[in-house]
């Protein structure tokens, strides 16, 4: 059926197909707007230097709630998304293609599709292709945390910036981009740049995919030319006429207000020149009803609970950041106001990875757009209106409901688990550290930095894992009671090396 509609693709060279990139001014779909030629060509000329196979992985990884588009693409078509991976696998020379994922349903259409094209991870596959299916978190979707995902290590960032280009997965020259970045491609490849650049603007040819939910009718994900008018996808998904604001780019975005809103297009140049974003597709308007710091400050916990703990920037600046903004509604005044200012500064370009800086700028955005209520809440009583939630959230374990999709499970809410550590038999061997990140750092002297912490529900096979082979058995895990509405509390069953994964009793 894939072929029926699209029609068949003949190969191009590496060069050719940089070309093409470059003519139809393609640019990463992920948030990032990198330019796919110069990524293509970058892969190609380390690779050549240094006389090793380059990889290709296709980020598929939605994390934020507010995003579909991918899960929507991956779902509906995974062929086209696979017929542009593999162009650039043959032209490249690859033999390693990967795509990361972060959804069962994701993971069960592209591993479908990879079927029904004979491609296996086989060790004498010709083209070895697989899927990495990672936890949901806003960190996941990074591209250093895909490619430590794949080595084999956590799908956190690593701690330090590298090129992927240069140095991705397993040390190799490695071609990373979205998945619509790779469907676009294979649309221009078989349709040609004249025929691609009749669609949308000059500077901007083809279409955008868009998330459009929040206060909205008739939540979406839709395909549009670039240079439709953003009041336009607003009405189609039957936002209020004149929205309070509208975010665009999602949770790593900007505002903008209902004026504005009037003078956007959708594109990245004309969203970049009004005050708003791209990025990853988003787009979420807020009613005149509901108070948009109050709303601003749930995302606000919700990226600061995101932080994968490796920097303080990140674990430290995001809940400061928080606090600032709840400190403000709370009545706290120009002081709450300039330390809330000063907290975004410092956390921006200091970070491991792109989160910090993505976070502050939401915050930035939110007290640039909202001026009148930020005044209300500063120099008076507040503005008098209540917090209605429309910016979907994952809670509770489960997908937020007011977007596209947004019924199925995730490996997210609140944690069922605590971890333990024992000081009277800790030694310092700095393992539970190895192996779960997401809790354990080391201090300067050897140690974990905490007695204590709630494990995050994706984790907790990987907590298990640190209980049993710590070699002082110092660690121990219990369930939380306060996550199982006040459940009596019960020791878990920590088995013995070798005696199956199923200690948890799930």
């Amino acid at each position: 059926m894939h072929l029926k509609v699209h029609g068949p693709l003949e190969p191009m060279g590496g060069e050719q197909l940089a070309q093409l990139a470059e003519r139809i001014n393609l640019k990463g779909r992920g948030g990032a707007g990198f330019p796919f030629h110069k990524k293509l060509r970058s892969v190609a000329e380390a690779a050549i230097k240094r006389g090793v196979r380059p990889v290709v992985v296709v980020n598929g990884s939605e994390d934020e709630p507010a995003c579909r588009k991918d899960t929507v693409l991956i779902n509906r078509a995974p062929h086209l998304i696979l017929d542009g991976a593999l162009l650039c696998a043959e032209a490249l020379g690859a033999r390693t293609l990967v795509v990361g994922v972060t959804r069962e349903s994701t993971q069960r259409s592209m591993e479908a599709a990879l079927a029904e094209r004979g491609l296996s991870n086989g060790r004498r596959s010709a083209l070895r292709a697989r899927v990495q299916r990672n936890p949901v978190r806003m960190v996941t979707g990074a591209a250093a945390s895909l490619i430590r995902s794949i080595d084999g290590g956590p799908a956190i960032p690593p701690g330090r910036k590298v090129s992927a280009s240069q140095n991705g997965v397993g040390g190799a020259p490695t071609l990373l981009s979205n998945a619509e970045t790779f469907a676009q491609l294979a649309i221009a490849a078989r349709i040609g740049p004249e025929r691609y650049g009749n669609t949308g603007l000059y500077d901007e040819p083809g279409t955008v995919m868009l998330t459009v939910s929040g206060a909205v009718a008739r939540p979406m994900v839709i395909e549009v030319p670039t240079g439709v008018p953003l009041r336009y996808v607003l009405q189609l998904a039957g936002a209020p006429p004149v929205p309070q604001g509208v975010l665009t780019g999602g949770y790593h975005g900007k505002w903008i207000d209902a004026a504005t809103v009037n003078e956007a297009i959708v594109s990245r140049n004309s969203l970049d020149a009004v005050g708003g974003a791209l990025g990853a597709g988003a787009i979420l308007p807020i009613t005149q009803e509901t108070c948009p710091l109050g709303e601003s400050l749930r995302v606000a916990q919700w990226l600061a609970e995101e932080s994968a703990g490796q920097c303080g920037p990140c674990y430290l600046g995001l809940p400061a950041a928080a606090r600032g903004l709840e400190d403000i509604l709370n009545g706290g005044g120009p002081a709450a106001l300039e330390a809330l200012k000063q907290v975004a500064k410092n956390v921006k370009r200091r970070g491991a990875c792109s989160h910090p800086d993505g976070s502050a700028m939401f915050i930035e955005s939110t007290i640039k757009a909202f001026t009148d209520d930020l005044a209300a809440h500063v120099l008076g009583n507040g503005c008098g209106r209540p917090v209605e939630g429309v910016l979907p959230l994952f809670e509770g374990g489960r997908a937020p409901t007011g977007i596209p999709g947004g019924g199925e499970s995730e490996e997210n809410g609140p944690s069922r688990q605590k971890i333990f550590v024992d000081w009277t038999l800790c030694r310092g061997h700095g393992l539970c550290a190895d192996i779960l990140p997401e809790v354990f750092q080391l201090g300067a002297d050897g140690f974990p930095t905490v007695a204590q912490a709630k494990v995050p529900r994706y984790a907790e096979d990987k907590a298990l894992r640190a209980v049993r082979r710590c070699p002082a058995l110092a660690l121990r895990i219990e369930e939380d009671t306060r996550a199982q509405g006040g459940a009596p509390s019960r020791n878990l069953p920590v088995l013995s090396q070798g005696r199956g994964r199923r200690a948890l009793g799930r």
